[in-house]
């Protein structure tokens, strides 16, 4: 018996040093042709920008069935994060006139009238424009809340390095201007309802709630690095109030439900995207920001990856510790409902992502709920703390890496000869489908690869953030602390534009009646309002509504409203504006 175990041990190390020689080489000559492929879709002069103006980037040059021909802000953001990640990291530097131009377009962009609005009165949320710069004015999913956050994230980044460069006087006058802009739109309208990044639900998205969090982080850094102190308190509280919502998506099925409205499981590339778009290294395996590796997020890959084995023809017979085609959701019909290349990259780069902390940290974490993902590659694993001396530790990261080289070795079995990226490849025969050169493929390649490589982006600010709100399972930071049971307040409350729904009171995680500083409720679900609170157990817990517009602040009516927390578990509580 112990001969045939160290025998399966033996082809497992082969098989997996023969995957690993195999991701190498597809690596080695997929990185240029990735680059040459996102270059090419950027104008004026990429090979396929099809006439875009200078620093506009194309989705995808096809025209017809699907008319991709357009600049979507959030893809834009994603490829121009790529290139700037990569000049102010020292990997290629050769990019700073694309990256001059992308700045100047967005000058010009964010200008422009749509059908949204204009810039001061919704018109940041208007999803995608014609690459003449004009506005698209046709039908479509509006707005779409991402991304000024992710614009700015990336402006942000490139600022960051312009000022360690000396060169405070192009950020203050170029950047910072457009970089404003952005995240007063944020901080004004991220609890309002949104479409997702798939462009089809129309609620709260787990992704754009987690990178607007990401975005007023940063941003508050640049403010005081500047001396525009002026928005940093307005900036500040509504981090704080993105990062109490974002913890309200955790479903105690052990994962991220996607979005708050849909009608569908939730299980969604979406939630794997926004922890790869808000991964800080320096935060380790924080559980509050979702780090990569952090129990719920794993957790939450594995209930992502396995939504996909039993739907996909290409992913059958395959091992449960072995890696599959992934697409966007299970209950996907656009296009047939088929495995995407950069959903598939994400699952990777989580992954990857993941080694970098635990190498850095030189220790891993195994807790209760993310027991399951490490029982993957060793089923004799139980929840502790591994340090990397231990036999466990390297088993364990061994896994990973072949299970994360998994995913890429999965698109490289379905990467034609020249390289090129569609937007999905075929269920069944893993063919290419849907829009050809998809942009954010060659993004979602090079951003895998450099975190395969260690490449460790800047930090955003993620490192000990604290909330009032915290997720109610999981370990690695950002679970409950003891005594505290899950409150949802309800409120049915109508209000006019711009009008927001607060709530202070009587205990420390309601602010102690302070105005000025109440928890902003979510609107996703108008005119209902709502925010889950962790408030102390076997408590009368007095409190009431606010409305805010502008400077103007009005109370619930009296008497004050009252509950008696539980002494355990969750509760919700349903209200009336008074």
């Amino acid at each position: 018996m112990l001969l045939f175990s160290t025998l399966c041990a033996l082809l497992a190390v082969g098989k997996a040093w023969g995957q690993s020689s195999t991701v190498d080489a597809y690596v080695a000559s997929q990185s240029p042709l990735a680059k040459a492929g996102l270059l090419a879709n950027i104008g004026p002069s990429g090979s396929k920008s099809m006439g875009a103006k200078s620093g506009i980037v194309v989705a995808s040059p096809s025209s017809v069935n699907p008319d991709y021909l357009y600049t979507w802000t959030r893809d834009s953001a994603v490829v121009f994060q790529v290139l700037v990640d990569q000049f102010t990291l020292g990997v290629d530097t050769s990019t700073r006139g694309e990256i001059d131009n992308y700045v100047a377009s967005q000058v010009i962009i964010q200008q422009v009238s749509n059908p949204s609005g204009t810039i001061t009165t919704g018109g940041l949320g208007e999803p995608k424009f014609n690459i003449d710069e004009t506005a698209f004015t046709g039908a479509w999913g509006r707005p779409q809340r991402d991304g000024p956050a992710l614009r700015s994230t990336a402006l942000i980044t490139w600022a960051n390095f312009l000022i360690s460069e000396s060169n405070t006087s192009y950020v203050t006058n170029t950047l910072w201007p457009l970089i404003q802009n952005d995240l007063n739109y944020v901080a004004q309208n991220w609890n309002q309802s949104t479409f997702d990044l798939w462009e089809e639900v129309d609620s709260s998205s787990f992704f754009t709630t987690a990178i607007q969090h990401r975005s007023l982080r940063q941003g508050v850094q640049l403010a005081n690095a500047l001396g525009q102190t002026s928005v940093v308190s307005s900036w500040s509280t509504q981090a704080g109030n993105l990062l109490c919502f974002l913890q309200s998506y955790w479903n105690t099925a052990g994962y991220i439900t996607a979005n708050t409205g849909g009608g569908r499981s939730g299980k969604d590339a979406n939630t794997v995207l926004a922890s790869i778009h808000t991964f800080d290294a320096a935060a380790g395996c924080d559980a509050l920001t979702f780090q990569p590796c952090s129990d719920v997020a794993l957790s939450n890959l594995l209930t992502y990856v396995n939504a996909f084995r039993s739907i996909y023809s290409i992913n059958s017979g395959l091992a449960n510790n072995v890696a599959a085609a992934t697409g966007r959701y299970p209950e996907d019909s656009y296009m047939g409902g088929n495995p995407w290349y950069l959903t598939t990259l994400a699952v990777s780069e989580q992954l990857y992502d993941s080694l970098i902390v635990w190498n850095q940290q030189k220790s891993l974490n195994v807790t209760s709920l993310s027991l399951p993902f490490f029982q993957l590659f060793d089923a004799s694993v139980t929840v502790g703390t591994y340090t990397s001396t231990s036999t466990t530790f390297n088993t364990l990261t061994s896994g990973v890496k072949t299970f994360a080289d998994g995913f890429v070795a999965t698109v490289a079995e379905h990467t034609p000869s020249s390289g090129s990226l569609s937007e999905q490849y075929s269920k069944s025969d893993g063919s290419q489908l849907s829009a050809a050169d998809l942009t954010w493929s060659y993004a979602a390649t090079l951003t895998s690869f450099d975190a395969r490589a260690g490449v460790i982006p800047a930090s955003w600010g993620a490192k000990g953030l604290t909330s009032s709100c915290s997720i109610s399972t999981g370990g690695g930071g950002g679970g409950s602390s003891s005594g505290t049971v899950s409150v949802t307040f309800n409120v049915d409350a109508t209000t006019v534009f711009g009008e927001n729904i607060y709530i202070c009171g009587s205990v420390d995680a309601l602010q102690n009646w302070d105005p000025d500083t109440a928890l902003i409720l979510s609107a996703a679900n108008y005119p209902i309002w709502s925010i889950t609170v962790n408030l102390p157990a076997n408590t009368q817990v007095q409190y009431k509504y606010i409305r805010k517009f502008g400077s103007s602040l009005t109370w619930e009516s009296d008497p004050n409203d009252v509950i008696n927390t539980p002494s355990g578990g969750s509760f919700i509580e349903n209200d009336t504006w008074r």
